[in-house]
C-alpha cells in the first residue's frame, strides 16, 4: 500500500518534479561522461601501447631521467654492432636498430610555417623501419629514399594541407634540412596525436643523429619460446652495462605514464566540479521536496488520521525521491555518453585523438546510480522528516503547520557558529601562508551561510525590498512580502546561486591577483627587452648565430636547463633542472639576492639555490654542493648565492654558469639553449630592433620572440585560458541554480493558486502579476549574488594573502568582472522567471479561487 500511494503522489507530481529531475540528469551526466572518457582514453592509449610495443627494447641510459625544455643534448646513441649480438641470442626472431628523436622541429616550406606546433602533441622525427607491430601504413606515395624524402603521417598531411611531393624542411642542432614529401602514413588505429616524420634510415643517421654507426634503439621481437622477461634478461647480459632493457609491459607502462598523469588530472577536475553541480543540484531537490511537503500538508494529515504512522509518511517522501534518483541517474548515465563523446572532440581539436569507441567500464553504472540516488534521497531527509512530523490535526488546518521557532534558533545558532569559524580559519590561514586552511574556513564559510539563509532573506532582502514599493507600486510591495513569508525557501533557492557566484567571484580575485603580481615581477626582475623560446625543439646554434647578428642588440644571454643532482655535505640528493647561463645573464635579471650575489655565481664559478633548499639542509653562503650530472660526470662547487622566496621566476631555481657546467660535461652531453634573453643597444630603437630580431629569425618559425609587453600578455593568456575553463565548468552549477529558482517560481505559484485568484479578484491586473512573479526572482537572484560575491572576495582576498610568500603578492580585485557578475544575476533572475510568470497571468480567477 505504501508504495502503491508513493507511485501516484509521485507521478500525480511529475511536471513539479520535472526540473530536480534535470538538475539530477545534468549532474549525472557529468560524472557519466567524465568516467566513461577517462575509460575510453586510458583503453585508447593501452591498446595503443601494447599493439605496438616489440617484446623487448634496447636504448641507452640517460645520465638523468628527465631532460629540460631543450630536449637535452644530442640522441643517445645505441652502437649498430650491437644489433647483430642481440639478433642471435636465443628466442629472438628479428632485431632491428630503429631512429626516433625529439629534439626536430618541421616546418612547412610553402607557408613557412611550424607543423605541429599549436596541438600539444610532441613531434617525433625518425627512421622508416617497418616490423610486425609498425602502427600505419602507407595510403598515398611511397616510402622515403635517398638524402631528399621525408614520409609523414596523414594526420599532419592534413592539418597542414601538404600532400605529396610538396616540400617540408627540418630544423635541429646539426643544421636545417630539406626534404620533398614522398608518401604519406596512416594509423591502423588511433593516432595519439603525434606529428610524425620518417626517413630512411642513413638520412635519419645523418641528418637526426649525426652518426652512420649508431641507433636511438633496438627493437626486438621473440619467437614465442622465451617470455619476454627471460628475454630480457639473456639480451642485458648480452649487451652489458650502460643500456636500459625494457620488456613491453615495461615500456606500455612508460608510454602510459604522462599520458595517464594529464587524464588523471582532468578526471579529478572534471569530478570536482561535477560534486559541485550536484551539491547545488542537492538545494534544488530539498526545496522542491519542502514545497510539496507543505502543499499536501492537509492530504498527509488525513493520511495520519486514517492511520498511516510517522515512519509510514516519511517512507512515502522517501520513496518519491527514490524514484526520482533512479530516473534521474539512468537518464544521466545516457547523457553522459554525449558528454563523453564531446570530451573526444575536443581532445581531437587539441591534437589528441582518442577512439570514438567509447568504453563503459563497470565503474559508470555503479557511480551513476549511486551518487544520483544517494545525493536525491539525502536531499529529500529533512523534507521527509518533516512530513513524518506533521500531525493528524493538520488535516484540520487551512495551511501548513506552524514554523518550529526552537528549531530556527537552533539553526541561527549553528550557522552563526560555523561562519564566525570558518572566517577565523580563513583569517589564520591567510595570515601563516596556509592556503588549505583558507580553502577550509571558506568551504565552513560557506555552509555557515547557508544554515544561516533565512535569517539572513529577512535582514537583506527585507532591505532590498524596500526599494520595490517606491519604484514598481503594488507589484513591488507584493513581491518584497512574497519574498520575506518563507525565508527558509528563499535561502535555500538563493544558495544554489550563491555557491556558483562564490566560486566565479573567488576564482576571478585569485586569476586578477596572479596576472598582476606576475606582471610586477616581469618589471621588477626581467631587465631585458626580449626573449626568444625555443619550445620543445630548443634552441640551435645557428639560431643563435642569426640573432646575433641582428642590428641594434647590445646583447644576447643564452640559457640552458640541465638534469643534475644536488647533493649538500649532509643529507640526501635532490634531482633539479639547474639553469646554465652566460655572463650577461647580471644585465638581464635582477635575482633577489638573499646572501651572497649573482656575481659570484658567474665569476667564480659557484651556485645559487634558493631559500627553501638551503634552511632545508642547513646551507650558507660558501658551502660546497655536489652536483651530478649523471654518468661519473660530477663537481663540486661553492655556494654563491641564495635566492630569497617569493617571486615565481627565481623560487626552486639554481643558477649556474655555462662555462662550470662546460668543465665536466662533454660538448655532445651539453643540452641547447631553452631561451635567449636579447637586450637593445643604448639609444637603439626598440621597436625597430625587435622587428628586426623577429624578422633574423623568419627562417625559424620554431622560435618566438616576445617583447616585454608579450611576454606579460602570454603569461595573462595562459590565467586567462584555465580561468575560462573554469568558468564553463561553474555554468553547469549555475545553471542548476538557474533551474532552482524556476522550480521555486513555479511551485510557489501552484502553492499560492488561490491567493493569485483573489489578487487577480480585488483588482491586480495579469501584468501587475507578472511584474510581482519576475520581481520575486530577480530579489532572490540578486540576493544569491550579493552573498555569493561577498564570499567569492573574501575567499580570493584570504587566497592572495595565503599565497603572498609564494609570489602573489599584489591583490586585484576585477570589479568590471564582479559588477558583470551582479548585473547578469538581475538579468538571470528575469529569465526564471518568464515561464512562472506567463503560467500565473494565465490562471482562471474563479477557477484559482476555487482551488484548495
Amino acid at each position: 500500500m505504501l508504495l502503491k500511494t508513493s507511485l501516484r503522489t509521485f507521478f500525480a507530481h511529475k511536471g513539479r518534479m520535472i526540473l530536480s529531475l534535470f538538475a539530477i540528469v545534468l549532474s549525472v551526466a557529468f560524472v557519466s561522461g567524465t568516467l566513461v572518457f577517462s575509460n575510453t582514453a586510458t583503453s585508447t592509449f593501452d591498446k595503443l601501447f601494447a599493439s605496438t610495443a616489440s617484446d623487448v627494447s634496447v636504448t641507452q641510459t640517460p645520465p638523468k631521467k628527465g631532460v629540460g625544455p631543450s630536449g637535452g643534448g644530442n640522441p643517445l646513441i645505441v652502437p649498430a654492432k650491437l644489433v647483430q649480438r642481440v639478433a642471435v641470442q636465443p628466442g629472438v626472431k628479428s632485431a632491428k636498430g630503429a631512429i626516433s628523436v625529439a629534439n626536430t622541429g618541421l616546418v612547412n616550406s610553402k607557408t613557412n610555417k611550424a607543423i605541429g606546433s599549436g596541438g600539444g602533441g610532441p613531434t617525433i622525427v625518425g627512421a622508416w623501419v617497418p616490423g610486425p607491430r609498425t602502427p600505419l601504413t602507407i595510403t598515398s606515395g611511397s616510402a622515403p629514399v635517398g638524402s631528399g624524402q621525408m614520409m609523414i603521417d596523414a594526420d599532419t598531411a592534413t592539418a597542414a594541407k601538404l600532400h605529396v611531393g610538396d616540400r617540408i624542411r627540418a630544423t635541429n642542432e646539426l643544421g636545417t634540412f630539406d626534404y620533398t614529401i614522398s608518401g604519406i602514413a596512416t594509423f591502423t588505429g588511433t593516432n595519439p596525436g603525434a606529428t610524425l616524420g620518417y626517413l630512411d634510415v642513413p638520412t635519419a643517421q645523418h641528418d637526426l643523429l649525426g652518426t652512420a654507426t649508431g641507433f636511438t634503439s633496438i627493437e626486438v621481437f621473440g619467437t614465442g619460446s622465451a617470455s619476454n622477461d627471460r628475454l630480457k634478461s639473456e639480451i642485458t647480459a648480452a649487451v652489458g652495462t650502460g643500456y636500459d632493457v625494457k620488456t613491453a609491459a615495461q615500456q606500455k607502462a612508460d608510454n602510459g605514464k604522462d599520458v595517464g598523469s594529464f587524464l588523471n588530472f582532468m578526471k579529478d577536475a572534471m569530478l570536482g566540479f561535477a560534486f559541485i553541480s550536484l551539491l547545488v543540484g542537492g538545494f534544488l531537490i530539498v526545496n522542491t521536496f519542502s514545497m510539496l511537503v507543505a502543499q499536501r500538508t492537509r492530504e498527509i494529515g488525513l493520511m495520519r488520521a486514517l492511520g498511516g504512522s510517522r515512519r509510514q509518511v516519511n517512507r512515502s517522501v522517501l520513496i518519491e525521491a527514490l524514484l526520482l534518483g533512479v530516473i534521474g541517474s539512468t537518464l544521466g548515465m545516457l547523457a553522459g555518453l554525449g558528454v563523453a563523446v564531446l570530451l573526444i572532440r575536443l581532445m581531437a581539436m587539441v591534437g589528441m585523438k582518442i577512439s570514438s569507441s567509447l568504453t563503459i567500464g563497470a565503474n559508470v553504472p555503479i557511480a551513476c546510480y549511486g551518487v544520483g540516488i544517494i545525493v536525491t534521497v539525502l536531499a529529500a531527509w529533512l523534507p521527509a522528516r518533516r512530513a513524518g512530523k506533521i500531525s493528524p490535526m493538520a488535516a484540520l488546518r487551512e495551511h501548513g503547520a506552524p514554523v518550529d521557532k526552537a528549531t530556527n534558533r537552533k539553526r541561527i545558532v549553528l550557522g552563526l557558529v560555523l561562519t564566525v569559524l570558518g572566517a577565523a580559519f580563513q583569517v589564520v590561514g591567510a595570515m601563516g601562508g596556509q592556503k588549505g586552511e583558507v580553502i577550509g574556513g571558506a568551504s565552513v564559510t560557506m555552509i555557515g551561510v547557508v544554515v544561516l539563509g533565512p535569517l539572513l532573506v529577512t535582514g537583506v532582502v527585507g532591505l532590498l525590498g524596500k526599494v520595490l514599493p517606491a519604484v514598481f507600486g503594488t507589484s513591488g510591495t507584493l513581491a518584497q512580502r512574497n519574498t520575506v513569508r518563507n525565508p527558509r525557501r528563499t535561502g535555500a533557492t538563493a544558495a544554489a546561486l550563491m555557491i556558483g557566484l562564490t566560486l566565479v567571484t573567488g576564482f576571478s580575485v585569485v586569476a586578477s591577483s596572479t596576472v598582476s603580481s606576475s606582471n610586477a615581477h616581469i618589471d621588477r626582475s626581467l631587465a631585458a627587452d626580449y626573449l626568444v623560446d625555443g619550445g620543445q625543439t630548443g634552441l640551435t646554434s645557428a639560431m643563435l648565430a642569426s640573432v646575433k647578428r641582428t642590428p641594434g642588440l647590445d646583447h644576447v644571454t643564452e640559457e640552458k636547463f640541465v638534469m643534475s643532482t644536488l647533493t649538500p655535505p649532509k643529507g640526501p640528493g635532490t634531482d633539479l633542472a639547474i639553469t646554465a647561463v652566460s655572463p650577461s645573464i647580471l644585465k638581464d635579471l635582477q635575482v633577489p639576492a638573499g646572501s651572497g650575489s649573482m656575481a659570484a655565481v658567474i665569476n667564480d664559478g659557484g651556485i645559487s639555490i634558493d631559500q627553501t633548499f638551503a634552511t632545508q639542509n642547513n646551507l650558507k653562503v660558501g658551502d660546497m654542493i655536489t652536483v651530478d650530472y649523471g654518468k661519473g660526470w660530477t663537481q663540486s662547487v661553492p655556494v654563491r648565492l641564495i635566492t630569497t622566496e617569493g617571486n615565481p621566476f627565481f623560487d626552486r631555481q639554481s643558477f649556474i654558469a655555462i662555462s662550470t657546467v662546460a668543465k665536466v660535461l662533454p660538448a655532445d652531453r651539453m643540452p641547447v639553449d631553452g631561451a635567449f634573453f636579447v637586450k637593445a643597444a643604448s639609444g637603439a630603437d626598440k621597436a625597430r630592433t625587435y622587428q628586426a630580431l623577429q624578422d633574423s629569425l623568419t627562417a625559424y618559425p620554431l622560435a618566438t620572440v616576445q617583447d616585454r609587453a608579450g611576454f606579460k600578455q602570454l603569461s595573462q593568456q595562459r590565467v586567462s585560458v584555465l580561468l575560462n575553463l573554469i568558468y564553463g565548468l561553474l555554468a553547469l552549477a549555475i545553471i542548476v541554480a538557474v533551474l532552482g529558482v524556476i522550480n521555486t517560481l513555479a511551485l510557489s505559484v501552484v502553492e499560492r493558486t488561490r491567493e493569485i485568484g483573489l489578487l487577480r479578484a480585488i483588482g491586480l491586473s495579469r501584468r501587475q502579476l507578472r511584474s510581482m512573479i519576475r520581481l520575486e526572482s530577480v530579489v532572490i537572484a540578486v540576493f544569491g549574488a550579493l552573498i555569493g560575491t561577498g564570499l567569492g572576495v573574501a575567499w580570493g582576498i584570504a587566497d592572495q594573502r595565503a599565497e603572498k610568500a609564494t609570489g602573489m603578492n599584489v591583490l586585484s580585485l576585477p570589479v568590471t568582472t564582479i559588477v558583470v557578475v551582479l548585473l547578469l544575476s538581475a538579468v538571470v533572475g528575469l529569465l526564471a522567471a518568464l515561464v512562472p510568470a506567463f503560467r500565473a497571468g494565465r490562471m482562471n480567477v474563479l477557477t484559482a479561487i476555487a482551488s484548495d
